[in-house]
């Protein structure tokens, strides 16, 4: 019996996509949220060619108040957003993977002033939230279609350090679950501390750990932080000092062991110090940190078995005041986003040497203070 070759007749919208197909399959969405004052009108959202660096404007995403800071859910079906006001919030957000635009789901409370830091956990079914003005933290119920229950867990921080201006007060500045998911960590830039928390998955209730904190140098500031990708070493950047730390994580995440402390300015830098974001390559190899005081992205390189950081490069950030960063899934792409320049810069990864040059062509955004990923 001879054998028909089959064949199959595609109508002009499945061949479409056929044809798009490899085009997409090089392309992520990009969001940027940033403050609401005009023109910015909430998050924007773009389309990044992982191949040229391109950004495609894909238009305003969602309206929303002050989305200066965004996490997205695991499954990539949703993302939220603080919304950085007195009466502070967070926003829930259906994502069309097609338009890249946003559908509100919810607003709810984040029980405190000036929301700065999201962290979903890696299950996907509480959010966390740091409020900056009042020093406080909150857990959040993450319903199956992605919108958010009212606060289940709430923790007022308490105390000051040696910055009078700064740190008469507690500032929560990011929340951040270490490896595993067991433990919640969180920043607070007016104690000069990392404190640490026991994550009740069931409930969402957060407890003081054994031990409860751990400390930086007085007047460091701690900001936010990154982990190693073999889940064994936490850093963390220090807004007011320019510092990284490193610490060694202990007991499933529970534990900081101090390991070594590095400046992201150089040894004559006499002006402000302000450093703000921090990541590590997906390689594993390579940090990143950006510092406001003088525009610029510092580059570290990670020992895989200490490590522990040595300085790699000082690169210019492409515009004023670097407010936050972010490397593509892929690990070929630095965003960073420059608040006072109103423009994100693209800047290709050398995956060999950890070099940043600027390749691709930087875009207007106004206001740009957070940039996250959502691969198709």
């Amino acid at each position: 019996m001879s054998s028909i070759p089959c064949i199959r007749l595609l109508g002009a919208a499945a061949l479409a996509a056929q044809l798009a197909a490899p085009a997409l399959a090089q392309t992520t969405l990009v969001y940027v949220g940033a403050y609401t004052r005009p023109p910015s009108k909430g998050i924007s959202v773009y389309r990044l060619d992982t191949a040229s660096g391109q950004m495609t404007s894909l238009g305003v995403a969602v309206e929303t108040s002050n989305p200066t800071f965004l996490a997205v859910h695991p499954n990539r079906k949703f993302l939220y957003a603080v919304n950085e006001e007195a009466d502070g919030g967070v926003s829930a957000f259906a994502i069309d993977p097609s338009t890249g635009r946003l559908k509100p789901l919810n607003r709810v409370s984040s029980r405190g002033a000036g929301p700065c830091h999201l962290a979903v956990d890696p299950a996907g079914h509480w959010l966390y939230a740091a409020n900056y003005n009042s020093g406080s933290i909150a857990a959040f119920p993450v319903r199956a279609d992605g919108s958010l229950g009212e606060s289940a867990a709430f923790v007022q921080h308490t105390g000051s350090s040696v910055n009078p201006q700064r740190q008469r007060g507690p500032h929560a500045h990011s929340v951040n679950l270490a490896p595993g998911g067991r433990f919640l960590l969180a920043a607070d830039l007016g104690l000069d501390q990392i404190l640490i928390y026991r994550v009740d998955a069931g409930n969402g209730l957060l407890t003081p750990g054994d031990p409860p904190f751990a400390s930086l140098a007085g007047g460091s500031g701690p900001r936010h932080m990154a982990f190693s990708r073999d889940e064994r070493f936490a850093y963390v950047v220090n807004e007011m000092l320019a510092t990284v730390t490193v610490f060694r994580l202990g007991g499933g995440g529970g534990r900081l062991a101090e390991l070594q402390t590095v400046p992201m300015t150089a040894a004559d830098y006499a002006g402000l110090k302000s450093a703000a974001e921090i990541a590590v390559h997906p390689n594993g190899r390579f940090l990143y940190a950006s510092h406001r005081g003088d525009s610029t992205l510092a580059a570290f390189g990670i020992d895989p078995e200490k490590g522990t950081l040595s300085a790699i490069e000082r690169t210019p950030s492409g515009g004023k005041t670097p407010r936050n960063f972010a490397i593509d899934p892929s690990g070929t792409w630095l965003l960073a986003a420059n608040q006072d320049s109103g423009n994100v810069v693209p800047f290709r990864i050398d995956r060999e040497s950890g070099r940043l040059s600027a390749s691709g062509k930087p875009v207007e955004v106004a206001s740009p203070v957070c940039i996250v990923f959502v691969k198709p």
